[in-house]
């Protein structure tokens, strides 16, 4: 993809060391357009504690828009079901940012799970904290799923959304996704992978991403460092 069309910087990775971030094997950082720097990682079992507080913190909009149904909070099988995951059938991206004290402050989510009737499908979602929606995150998000989804072997990213998720459907839309109705006020969004160059991050960052994921899916491999 052309450099001016990058939906976001690489400032440091594994094998990237920049200035300002921490090092860490599986933080791979980025600049927005905006000068935002956000933080992207698998997401992991211990981060069921974050996940809750973080669905807390989301205006019921924001949850409905996210699950499809009303839900006032995750119960614990649900929390394991979206942290206790193998990176391969089911991937997510954890992003955020540090605050004073150096400690991760959850931004977004994105994750797919491969549909069980298609090995080469998978169904996609994304949620961004209230207070940062609209500063490009969840199109960062979107980006580093592609990349994780490519290298597993995903033909097919699809998801359901609210026809009036206008954030959620220019996201899709800039990637020429088919928005196809689905009645009582929803759509279809399907993305086929069928061209890397589609995705808006660079061939480093986008080296940094896989590495990192395909790290999570075989964890001794974090032992090579």
């Amino acid at each position: 993809m052309n450099k001016n069309h990058l939906v976001a910087n690489l400032v440091a990775g594994p094998h990237h060391p920049g200035r300002g971030e921490p090092p860490s094997a599986e933080l791979v950082w980025f600049e927005l357009p905006n000068e935002l720097r956000v933080g992207l990682r698998p997401v992991h079992p211990e981060d069921r504690d974050a996940l809750r507080e973080g669905f807390a913190r989301l205006s019921k909009e924001s949850r409905y828009q996210r699950f499809l149904a009303p839900m006032e909070r995750l119960t614990s099988q649900q929390l394991s079901y979206l942290t206790d995951i193998d990176h391969i059938s089911h991937f997510a991206w954890a992003a955020g940012v540090l605050d004073p004290d150096g400690d991760e402050y959850g931004l977004g989510v994105s994750r797919y799970v491969v549909d069980p009737e298609n090995s080469r499908h998978a169904e996609i979602a994304i949620v961004v904290a209230d207070d940062h929606q609209g500063r490009g995150i969840g199109t960062l998000l979107m980006h580093a799923l592609l990349v994780a989804a490519m290298d597993h072997g995903v033909k097919l990213l699809f998801g359901y959304a609210l026809a009036e998720n206008q954030a959620v459907l220019r996201i899709f839309e800039r990637l020429h996704a088919r928005v196809l109705p689905e009645g009582h006020g929803m759509v279809r969004c399907e993305l086929p992978l069928v061209e890397p160059n589609t995705i808006g991050l660079d061939g480093e960052a986008q080296s940094e991403l896989r590495w990192v994921a395909s790290a999570a899916a075989h964890p001794s491999r974090w032992h090579r460092m």
